[in-house]
C-alpha cells in the first residue's frame, strides 16, 4: 500500500512540475556592461526580457524613474550613450504582447552618472630599482569596475612608448625611466585620463679598490 502511495505522489509531483514549467516568469532587465556607475561618454545598453513565448511577440517600452523614457516599439535592446548626469536613475522596462492589452514590467536597475573623467593614479612601493633587482608600480582609478590598465615609459632623452606586454593593475618593472598609466575599460573603450609621471632610477654601485 505504501508503494502505491509514493508511486502515486511521484506522478503528481511530475505532473505539477510539468505543469508549473509552462508559467509565465517575471519579465527581466539586464545591463551591459553590468557596472552600477558610469562615466560621461560611456555606453550601457538594456536588454528587456519577457520570459514568455517569442520575443517577436512583444513590443517594449523604456521607463526612467517611473516615467517613460521610450514608448513601445519592437527594439528589445536599447544602448544609451551616458552624456548627462540626469542619465542616472532606476531604469525599468515593459511589454505589451502585439495585439492584445496583456503587459509585464521588469524588475529596477540604478545606476549612477559620475561627471568628472577619472585620472588614474600611479603609485611605486619604492623609486629607486637596487642593482638586478625591480619595484613595484600600481595604477588604480576611482572606480574599480572593470578596469584594464595601459602602462607608458619615456626618458629624459626618449619619447614616450607603450609596454605592450603589460595590462594589469601592479607591474614589476626593471628599467629606470618615467613611468605613467591609464585605465580603459567597455565597448566602444573608454579611457581615463593618464596618471602623473613617475620617475623610477637605478642604484648606481662603485667597485671600492683596495
Amino acid at each position: 500500500m505504501m508503494g502505491h502511495t509514493l508511486l502515486c505522489m511521484t506522478g503528481l509531483f511530475l505532473l505539477c512540475t510539468l505543469l508549473c514549467s509552462g508559467h509565465a516568469q517575471d519579465a527581466v532587465l539586464t545591463i551591459e556592461p553590468s557596472w552600477s556607475s558610469f562615466f560621461m561618454g560611456e555606453f550601457v545598453t538594456f536588454k528587456c526580457d519577457m520570459n514568455e513565448g517569442k520575443d517577436t511577440d512583444w513590443e517594449y517600452k523604456q521607463i526612467r524613474d517611473g516615467r517613460e523614457l521610450i514608448g513601445y516599439n519592437t527594439i528589445q535592446e536599447y544602448t544609451l550613450e551616458i552624456k548627462y548626469s540626469s542619465h542616472s536613475g532606476e531604469y525599468q522596462c515593459s511589454g505589451r504582447k502585439k495585439g492584445s492589452s496583456y503587459t509585464k514590467i521588469s524588475n529596477t536597475v540604478s545606476i549612477t552618472v559620475l561627471a568628472d573623467k577619472p585620472r588614474a593614479t600611479l603609485t611605486a612601493g619604492t623609486t629607486i630599482i637596487p642593482v638586478g633587482g625591480s619595484v613595484t608600480l600600481t595604477c588604480s582609478v576611482q572606480s574599480s569596475d572593470g578596469w584594464k590598465y595601459e602602462w607608458f615609459r619615456r626618458t629624459q632623452t626618449t619619447n614616450e612608448v607603450q609596454i605592450r606586454d603589460q595590462q594589469n593593475r601592479d607591474i614589476r618593472v626593471s628599467q629606470g625611466g618615467i613611468y605613467s598609466c591609464r585605465g580603459t575599460r567597455g565597448n566602444p573603450v573608454y579611457y581615463t585620463d593618464k596618471s602623473d609621471g613617475v620617475t623610477i632610477e637605478i642604484t648606481c654601485e662603485f667597485s671600492h679598490l683596495v
